[in-house]
C-alpha cells in the first residue's frame, strides 16, 4: 500500500470521526460533550484555539496556492458564518458579525471559482 492511499485513508477516517462528533453535538449537544470531553466552562479557550488553527490554515492554503484548496476553504467559512449566523438570529441575539462572515466567505469563493473557470 502507498503512502499516498495511507493518506487518503487518513483523510477518510478523520472525516468520519468529525461527522460523527457534528451530529453528536447536532442531536444531543450534553452527549457532544462528553464524547469530546470538552467542558462548558472552557468552550471560549476552545474557540481561540479554533480561530487559531483556522487562521494557520487560511495562511497555509494561501501559500500553498491551489485554487481549488481555497475555493473549498472558502466554502467551509461560508457554511461556518451562516450557520452561527442562523442559530443566533433563531435565538434571538445580534448575529450580523456572523452572518457577514458567510458573505464575505461566499464572495471570496465566488471569486475562487471565477479565477477556476477562467483557468
Amino acid at each position: 500500500m502507498s503512502l499516498g492511499v495511507i493518506v487518503t485513508i487518513c483523510g477518510v477516517i478523520s472525516f468520519l470521526i468529525l461527522a460523527m462528533l457534528a451530529v453528536a453535538f447536532a442531536t444531543n449537544p450534553e452527549r457532544g460533550l462528553e464524547q469530546t470531553t470538552h467542558r462548558q466552562e472552557k468552550l471560549p479557550s476552545v474557540m481561540a484555539d479554533r480561530y487559531a488553527a483556522f487562521a494557520v490554515l487560511a495562511a497555509a492554503f494561501t501559500v500553498y496556492g491551489d485554487l481549488n484548496v481555497m475555493a473549498m476553504f472558502f466554502a467551509v467559512c461560508a457554511f461556518m458564518g451562516f450557520a452561527d449566523g442562523w442559530i443566533y438570529a433563531r435565538a434571538g441575539h445580534p448575529h450580523w458579525k456572523h452572518t457577514s462572515s458567510g458573505l464575505l466567505s461566499t464572495g471570496a469563493l465566488l471569486i475562487a471559482l471565477a479565477a477556476i473557470i477562467a483557468g
